[in-house]
């Protein structure tokens, strides 16, 4: 075969077009990336654009193929519409994918660097691709919200299909409690300051820039102003007193943080020289003599 008949032949043509669109569209992406990274500043704005860019690399491509093997643009739409029908029934997991991809850019579900919950696993969202959101997970066999060493990567029609969680999101902070027990001849008023006292002293900054958050929350949804400064409320019973210590923490803080006040309740407790005293179920036997 001479190089005129190799011309002539159209599947060697339309080979040649699509490396040659695919060259031109790398470049294309490349540039334009390389262009965007200097006007954005922060890597989060970096991350968005350099996945935008890549999304519309591929709908030139997808386009480009489509026009290489029509010879008309009318031809275009005629192959879509006989095609429609099969590719959406057999990618229908891939399409729902990537309308999930745009839902979760043109929305705010999530970004990279948010704690998320997505179809059951937990955990930091460090990618998101065309098709799937890759987690770093937390939990599992590992106790508190640490980081266990598996990548998850989630498809993203789950943001159609199931509740998305987000900790870190618009409220970048997280209520927790701490319950003690407290023997009911004990000094509970002198407890209850105590405990207030070490919550106003470990938390009391995160409820300041909390209640900063919190505040932009009220004004962009239709919610109560809820309180976000260190609380201690108490219930009691025949058995014992029981202290319940609310407060907020930084989301990847709640463990360190949790750590951190049992000590300083553990130290107040030690030193209160008997005004304090942890409570616990006991079972009191009495034994019988016979007679």
């Amino acid at each position: 075969m001479d190089i005129n008949e190799l011309l002539n032949n159209q599947i060697f043509t339309k080979s040649i077009a699509i490396f040659f669109l695919f060259l031109l569209v790398y470049i294309f992406v490349k540039l334009v990336q390389k262009a965007t990274f200097k006007i954005a500043k922060d890597n989060s704005s970096k991350y968005k654009f350099k996945k935008l860019i890549n999304f519309i690399g591929y709908l030139f491509i997808v386009f480009g193929i489509l026009y290489i093997f029509n010879t008309k643009l009318s031809g275009i739409g005629t192959a879509l519409g006989v095609a429609g029908a099969g590719i959406a029934f057999a990618l229908q997991e891939v399409i729902v994918s990537i309308a999930g991809y745009v839902t979760v850019f043109s929305s705010n579900f999530y970004k990279v660097g948010d704690r998320v919950k997505l179809g059951g696993t937990k955990g930091d969202v460090i990618d998101i691709g065309l098709l799937r959101t890759t987690l770093m997970e937390i939990g599992d066999w590992v106790n508190g919200d640490l980081y266990n060493g598996k990548l998850v990567r989630v498809a993203n029609s789950f943001v159609f299909k199931e509740p998305v969680y987000n900790y870190s999101g618009d409220f970048p902070f997280l209520w927790d409690e701490i319950t003690i027990p407290i023997k009911t001849k004990g000094d509970y008023k002198f407890a209850k300051e105590t405990f207030t006292q070490i919550l106003e002293e470990q938390v009391g900054e995160f409820a300041k820039t909390s209640q900063i958050a919190w505040d932009k929350m009220i004004g962009t949804y239709s919610i109560e102003n809820a309180k976000v400064t260190p609380m201690v409320s108490m219930t009691f019973d025949e058995n014992w007193i029981t202290f319940t210590l609310r407060y907020v923490v930084d989301y990847k803080s709640r463990r360190g943080t949790k750590s951190v006040l049992y000590d300083k309740i553990l130290s107040a407790i030690n030193a209160s020289e008997g005004r304090i005293e942890v409570a616990s179920a006991a079972i009191e036997i009495t034994a019988f003599s016979k007679k």
